[in-house]
């Protein structure tokens, strides 16, 4: 999806555009500026509703602006240009719509690396199979049988909202070689996966290649990796809960007192915190270190990947009102350093703070300064944490590779079998392209 794709649509889109417009007549010319300002308008509106909703903590593009700004165009030239064309120049306005569409879709894949590749977003339209993706009937025959496949198994699973009433989707379960090795599984430890503010469950095994780094590493293991659970803590795609209690529903409550029970009572993981830990992207990476800090009898580690500092749904005032009913105390409640702080000193718990390298240069969005930030308190108050940057920018592609360096690091402070305890990486001599900050 960075290939030659987006340059032939877009290329067919502005080649569209330009014989749609083509030359018809003096009045015709003067229609022109008001399709350009409707175009511009366009762009402007999406630039405000990015703006007001805190959509990106990283300022999008420019060529982003230009194709909505030409979408907009286009859908103008239609509804102006359609009485008096020709019945040809009438389809080529009909195709410029969808292309230029179609064109800020693959700028805007460009810049998040949600689809990597067109098979991706394939599997995404038509529901289709994901990595290692399996059944309950074919997972409990190899659970009796005594083999032990080659790589884990992933299942869609329908998790009760007994506690929180959440409404949310189905959600996913990935189960290593090792679960299978006995009847009852070994008590394995879990891990938490929470995607970015417009998410799916699938997220992380379609566009952050989650799958495929833990099977290599259960591979390097004897099959033994974490159970990784990939949870809906939205709803919906574009529900953004920041995983909060609050009017966009009870997120928090369905992650630690509807997930948690239920990966222990129908999978068998362990129980003990010390051996729970939650991974997150964007958004994601605000609600690891959340729902850690706060419920320490849950998690003991986290993998931050480029969070936020707290909670953030726009401006400070439009969090609280849109979060939190306008109540600052259950702002407060779910604010990771107002949580460290009154909390007091932790015992065993620790977090991997990723961060970009783009972002750690410029500190756009202040993300490099919030993982400092949380990262010194959270030392202050007893949580062994470290601040890493990488090179990428915030981007699907850059969260699986943080995740797949974490892995070790994260298996080991669970005590997942047969892994040896693994420090935060020595980044000292800068050879890996990773840098340490105090």
């Amino acid at each position: 999806m960075h290939g030659w794709i987006p340059v032939t649509v877009q290329a067919a889109a502005v080649l569209s555009l330009v014989l749609a417009v083509d030359w018809r007549s003096r009045r015709w010319l003067w229609r022109l500026p008001l399709i350009g300002a409707l175009g511009l308008a366009a762009a402007g509106c999406a630039y405000w509703l990015v703006t007001d909703d805190g959509l990106s903590g990283q300022p999008p593009p420019l060529m982003l602006w230009l194709w909505i700004a030409l979408t907009g165009a286009a859908a103008a030239l239609l509804v102006l240009g359609w009485r008096g064309a020709a019945w040809w120049r009438r389809g080529i306005v009909l195709l410029a719509v969808p292309l230029c569409l179609l064109s800020t879709g693959l700028t805007l894949n460009s810049w998040v690396g949600y689809f990597p590749t067109v098979q991706s977003a394939w599997g995404q339209l038509t529901s289709g199979p994901l990595p290692d993706q399996s059944d309950l009937a074919a997972v409990n025959a190899i659970a009796g049988s005594g083999t032990v496949p080659g790589r884990g198994h992933v299942l869609r699973v329908a998790i009760p909202a007994d506690s929180s009433h959440f409404k949310h989707r189905g959600e996913l379960v990935y189960l290593p070689p090792a679960w299978f090795a006995q009847d009852p599984p070994p008590p394995l430890p879990a891990v938490m996966m929470i995607g970015g503010e417009f998410n799916t469950p699938a997220d992380w095994l379609r566009s952050g290649g989650a799958i495929k780094a833990v099977d290599d590493f259960a591979a390097a293991h004897h099959g033994n990796a974490p159970v990784l659970v990939f949870v809906d803590s939205g709803g919906s795609f574009n529900n953004d809960t920041e995983c909060v209690n609050g009017p966009r529903g009870n997120a928090a409550d369905h992650l630690t007192e509807d997930v948690v029970p239920y990966l222990i009572s129908h999978f068998g993981v362990s129980a003990e915190p010390s051996r729970w830990g939650v991974v997150g992207w964007s958004m994601g990476g605000t609600c690891a270190v959340d729902l850690t800090t706060m419920h320490p009898d849950k998690f003991s580690a986290f993998v931050d990947i480029a969070g936020d500092l707290s909670p953030n749904a726009g401006t400070r005032s439009q969090t609280i009102n849109r979060l939190f009913g306008g109540s600052v105390d259950a702002w407060a409640a779910f604010d990771p350093s107002t949580v460290i702080a009154r909390h007091g000193r932790y015992s065993g718990v620790s977090g991997w703070f990723a961060v970009d390298d783009s972002t750690a240069k410029s500190d756009t969005g202040g993300q490099l300064a919030a993982a400092t930030s949380l990262c010194a308190l959270g030392q202050t108050n007893g949580i062994d944490c470290a601040v890493i940057s990488e090179p990428g920018q915030h981007d699907w592609p850059f969260a699986g590779r943080v995740f797949t360096h974490a892995l070790p690091w994260l298996a080991a402070r669970l005590s997942t079998p047969g892994v040896k305890p693994v420090p935060f990486p020595d980044t000292s001599s800068g050879a890996t392209g990773r840098h340490a900050h105090p």
